[in-house]
C-alpha cells in the first residue's frame, strides 16, 4: 500500500455554519467517490479555510460523515490580497494501491477556477 495525498477545494456561499458544513461535506464525499475509497483508507485530513470563514470548523462535516477515528485538523489559509474568498481546502492522506497519476483531485463550485489545469 502506498500513502497518497489528495487535494481539493470548494467555495462556499456564506460565512454561516450550514454553508461551511454543506460545502465541506460535498467536497469530502466527492473526494471519496472519485477516488473510490472509504473512510477506512483515510490516514488524516488537513482542512484550511480562508480568513473570511470563521462560523464553523470544516472538520465537523467530516465527523458527521463517519470520520470518527481519523485525525482531522483545521487551520486558516494565508490572507493573500485578491485571493478567492470563502474557500475550504483539504489535503487528505490515504492508503491506496494505485499510482499517484490515478489520484483524482477535486475542485468544486467557484474553486474549480483555482486549478484549471486539473480535469474535473
Amino acid at each position: 500500500m502506498a500513502v497518497r495525498a489528495i487535494r481539493g477545494a470548494v467555495q462556499v456561499a456564506a460565512n454561516e455554519p450550514a454553508s461551511i458544513l454543506e460545502g465541506t461535506s460535498e467536497l469530502v464525499t466527492e473526494v471519496l467517490a472519485r477516488n473510490e475509497i472509504s473512510t477506512e483508507s483515510v490516514i488524516s485530513v488537513l482542512f484550511s479555510a480562508t480568513p473570511d470563514l470563521t462560523a464553523e470548523f470544516p472538520a465537523l462535516a467530516a465527523r458527521a460523515l463517519g470520520f470518527a477515528d481519523v485525525p482531522l485538523l483545521c487551520c486558516t489559509e494565508i490572507a493573500v490580497p485578491k485571493a478567492m474568498p470563502r474557500v475550504v481546502r483539504l489535503m487528505m492522506h490515504v492508503e491506496v494501491d494505485r499510482p499517484r497519476s490515478e489520484i483524482r483531485h477535486v475542485y468544486l463550485r467557484g474553486a474549480a477556477a483555482l486549478r484549471l489545469d486539473i480535469a474535473q
